[in-house]
């Protein structure tokens, strides 16, 4: 039976690095919350154990795209390699969210195929086992998986629930695709962040360690910013490239996005401790 499920977008709320390690992975401390707003993935389990993913992105590989590798892992961790009774699926991807964007498109979209496919396939694997499988795909897809706000640390893998004030949010999208080592690779980021309770972050103002970093190597990053800052707290959401700006109410968020200049393109969506995802499974069974 054919489904459509969500795959939401995220925002780092705050983000500090409290170190880094030998292997070149940085310590850090963030708060997770999620969107209502995503992609879009429409599932249909068939028998023959294919993968397809009906509408590829130009420029990214099948066995490099994220959605791929997520229903191929699965399959391989239910069923043996040469299992007759292996299903596959057919699917496709409605893509909103930008490539390089600091939203979790792609972590995003793993976690839906392990949520999806798991229930579309009868797997019944819970979800710790399926967060566990996430992470071999990428730090960010546990937290997806999971479906509930949280507070990350370590590396990313180590997540606390989290409850922070769920505030509407104007997220620009500068014209630029940042990719995570540009921004954690400069000599000029700062590692030295003092690690603090969750309690004592949600007391202090929110700040991004990776931002004046951003903002240093994308001008359009800046530009966005500084636009948004007139108006409301605002800043990067994770390492870039997309900006946020927040405000109490939907009605405040979309006379700023009114009044925004030509070249600024955003939308306002609602922050949400539960995620769209989960609130979709929960209607699947």
């Amino acid at each position: 039976m054919t489904r459509q499920w969500p795959a939401p977008a995220k925002l780092n709320l705050f983000l500090y690095i409290t170190g880094r390690r030998a292997d070149g992975y940085h310590w850090l401390q963030t708060l997770f919350q999620f969107l209502e707003y995503g992609d879009t993935l429409t599932i249909t389990p068939t028998a023959a154990g294919r993968i397809r993913l009906l509408n590829p992105i130009a420029g990214v590989a099948e066995e490099d795209n994220l959605i791929v590798r997520a229903a191929r892992l699965l399959q391989r961790h239910c069923w043996a390699a040469d299992d007759p009774a292996a299903p596959g699926a057919d699917i496709q991807l409605e893509k909103v969210l930008p490539m390089g964007g600091g939203l979790g498109g792609g972590s995003s979209d793993a976690a839906t195929v392990l949520i999806a496919l798991n229930t579309q396939w009868h797997c019944g694997l819970d979800v710790a086992t399926l967060a566990q499988l996430g992470l071999t795909l990428g730090a960010d897809v546990p937290v997806f998986v999971r479906g509930e706000a949280a507070f990350a640390e370590g590396i990313g893998e180590r997540l606390t629930p989290a409850a922070p004030a769920e505030k509407w949010y104007l997220v620009a999208v500068p014209p630029v695709s940042i990719a995570t080592p540009r921004i954690f690779g400069d000599p000029e980021l700062r590692r030295d962040a003092p690690p603090r309770s969750l309690a004592q972050l949600m007391a202090t103002p929110f700040h991004n360690d990776c931002e004046p970093i951003a903002r240093k190597h994308f001008s359009a990053v800046e530009q966005h910013l500084s636009w948004l800052l007139e108006y409301a707290p605002s800043r990067l959401t994770g390492t870039g490239a997309c900006v946020f700006a927040e405000f109490d109410t939907e009605a405040a968020a979309r006379q700023v996005l009114s009044q925004a200049p030509a070249w600024m393109r955003g939308f306002v969506a609602r922050g949400v401790n539960v995620s769209p995802l989960h609130r979709a499974l929960s209607g699947a069974h």
